[in-house]
């Protein structure tokens, strides 16, 4: 009877260790998701992969949304965009011609995000743009070196 005793106490630990573990990793990979969903939430869209009425040209905002536009200003010049709701829109790109920069492509939505690229010489950059609860909000600039 003492071998039995000796053996039901370490076990019994044990059992309770691997429950205890069990827990805090369903708790850690719990609040890693909703950290991570929350820092890359794109607003009110979350992490939904498709939605059929966001494909582009397809998405049709609500027009009682308010429309709340920002101007983002950069080194390649000027980007208005707006959001109505969860959509976002491309309203017009300036590009500092001056400086050499041109409007390579640019997307004027309605849809999940809109993005442009502008280029010159052997740079480009693109700015994508989504909103984050109505906001216009720069998810992106991805500044690159073109080949020759």
């Amino acid at each position: 009877m003492g071998s039995r005793g000796a053996w039901a106490r370490p076990v019994g630990l044990v059992v309770v260790w691997f429950a205890v573990a069990a827990v805090a990793v369903t708790v850690g990979v719990v609040a890693v998701t909703r950290v991570g969903a929350t820092l890359s939430d794109r607003g009110p869209l979350g992490n939904e992969a498709v939605r059929s009425d966001l494909l582009e040209g397809r998405a049709t905002p609500d027009p009682d949304q308010p429309l709340v536009e920002r101007t983002i200003r950069e080194e390649f010049g000027e980007m208005d965009v707006a959001c109505r709701g969860e959509y976002a829109l491309g309203l017009a790109v300036r590009p500092d011609e001056d400086a050499g920069w041109r409007t390579v492509s640019y997307e004027t939505g309605p849809d999940d995000d809109v993005d442009a690229v502008f280029a010159k010489r052997d740079r480009s950059i693109e700015v994508e743009v989504f909103c984050n609860l109505g906001e216009p909000t720069v998810g992106e600039v991805e500044r690159n070196t073109l080949p020759d």
